[in-house]
């Protein structure tokens, strides 16, 4: 997959979650497809994004609606937690400082280099 379609998959992935774009199913056929390290990423950046928001209620709903769909989620998410790209990021960075689109060019970029 091309480096500009892997961002626009996972921008896709954030957003639909985020705005509400994409059923819970439709989420959850681009994230089994996607890096671990990439959704533990994105999922956390999510929850860090709408922990006090006021839209929390709805993301992080439809958030569980996708983590709840298959245990499958859970484990990519444990075994993306691991990854050194989400340490790197971490250390480097923050995740409620970065706007969805430069989190996730950032991130394709990392995991594709």
């Amino acid at each position: 997959m091309s480096f500009e379609r892997q961002q626009a998959q996972a921008l896709r992935i954030l957003e639909g979650i985020e705005e509400g774009t994409m059923s819970a199913a439709d989420s959850f056929a681009l994230v089994e497809e996607a890096d671990p390290a990439l959704i533990y990423l994105i999922f956390t950046w999510l929850r860090r994004r709408y922990a006090d928001h006021p839209n929390a209620d709805a993301v992080i709903g439809r958030l569980v609606a996708v983590v709840d769909r298959d245990p499958k989620i859970n484990r990519m998410m444990k075994e993306g937690q691991a990854d050194p790209v989400v340490a790197w990021f971490e250390e480097e960075h923050s995740y409620t400082a970065l706007r969805s689109r430069e989190f996730i060019e950032l991130i394709v970029d990392k995991l594709e280099g």
